[in-house]
């Protein structure tokens, strides 16, 4: 039962990477439709950024009250919602009215599912959890590329939509499932648990440090989620299903390194799956930097999703260890509000240079994203 409802857990997460890449490979066709400013893409993940903060920062007390499998069931629905809502939008006052439930669903299960599989799976497990988020992220920019083929990215929305659909009705289904498992440690650690306030928390200085590495490492995956379309259309020139097709890489190469550092998770700590993750980061940007053909621009890209994907779950997973497992659900909680801190700041701060300055300096902002991640975890690791 257990593995079943593992194998659940799984698809959730799927359902949650679904939404979070469809905007980046949309983009481009959405501002032309609606004739709308490049960078007003900032403002629809902003909104999205801030719903999934607030209720990160809420999650402990939600996940405390309700449990895990209701907030799941409840947050997958919402999403789903939102993205039938997002098909139906005609302007940017309903695309800025639909983010806020996408949002809000997104931040609540992301937070609720890491801090369970942290706290009750190996290691392994958790990474192959973020593989099937990164299958989530590389399915829709993909499918949404064949729709922009012959069609409106409202149909690829609406595509997603039904997905999204089956998914949330899959977790209501199983909702018996979860009250049949019973980890043998699960019942004393839920009594243990203990619910500490944000500004308690948030004056530890490994705190600090942690939530470094993750807005680096979240910013410079979603910048290059939402703004990868972009600059490989206005300084690549590539067509608008060419450059969503080259986003799709970056996810599978995403996903690609997580299904493997789950693999090399028994002959490896997460810090060494960490530091070599960086490593091959590192090597993409460098390879962005250089004046390449559009086709292996698309390869760097693919090596930066394969050498981020693995820092995030191996992170997570540090959460109980680090932290301990009495605490872990409300550091868990920070660490995703300082997640979606860096989802909405960075590609917001980027929209504004691709608007102002040039968007061929992409490869560059990347570049920092990663400075900012490498420090907080080499800072970490000196505590």
């Amino acid at each position: 039962m257990s593995t079943l409802l593992l194998i659940v857990i799984y698809i959730a997460f799927i359902g949650l990477g679904i939404p979070d890449s469809l905007l980046g490979s949309a983009w481009p066709a959405i501002y032309t439709e609606l004739n709308l400013p490049v960078s007003y893409a900032n403002f629809i993940t902003m909104i999205i950024s801030g719903g999934t903060i607030t209720s990160s920062l809420f999650s402990a007390n939600l996940i405390h009250r309700f449990g895990t499998a209701s907030i799941t069931a409840i947050s997958t629905t919402v999403t789903a919602f939102a993205l039938f809502g997002f098909s139906c939008s005609n302007n940017m006052l309903w695309l800025c009215l639909f983010a806020i439930p996408l949002g809000l669903g997104a931040g609540a299960i992301d937070t609720a599912l890491n801090n369970y599989v942290a706290l009750y799976y190996k290691v392994t497990h958790m990474n192959f959890l973020h593989c099937f988020y990164g299958i989530g992220v590389s399915l829709s920019p993909f499918l949404m590329s064949m729709v922009l083929s012959h069609d409106t990215w409202r149909t690829g929305y609406r595509l997603m939509f039904w997905f999204q659909s089956g998914i949330a009705l899959l977790t209501i289904v199983s909702l018996p499932i979860w009250k049949k498992v019973k980890h043998s440690f699960e019942n004393n650690e839920e009594e243990n648990n203990k619910l500490i306030p944000f500004f308690t928390l948030i004056k530890k200085s490994k705190v600090r440090i942690a939530c470094l590495v993750f807005i680096g490492s979240c910013g410079l995956e979603y910048t290059c989620g939402i703004w990868g379309s972009t600059f490989l259309v206005k300084v690549k020139e590539m067509s608008t299903d060419t450059a969503a097709l080259m986003i799709t890489f970056f996810y599978v190469g995403m996903a690609l390194g997580r299904f493997f550092s789950g693999i090399f998770a028994v002959r490896f700590t997460s810090r060494q799956l960490i530091t070599i993750g960086q490593t091959i980061t590192l090597t993409a940007i460098i390879l962005l930097l250089l004046p390449l053909p559009p086709v292996l621009c698309g390869f760097a890209l693919f090596l930066i999703g394969f050498g981020n994907g693995p820092v995030f779950p191996s992170m997570i997973h540090q959460t109980p260890q680090n932290f301990g497992k009495n605490i872990s659900q409300s550091v868990m909680g920070i660490q995703m509000a300082a997640s979606y801190i860096g989802i909405l700041l960075s590609p917001a701060l980027f929209g504004l240079i691709a608007q102002h300055i040039n968007t061929v300096l992409f490869p560059y902002y990347l570049l920092s994203l990663y400075i900012i991640m490498v420090t907080g975890n080499l800072l970490l690791k000196k505590k």
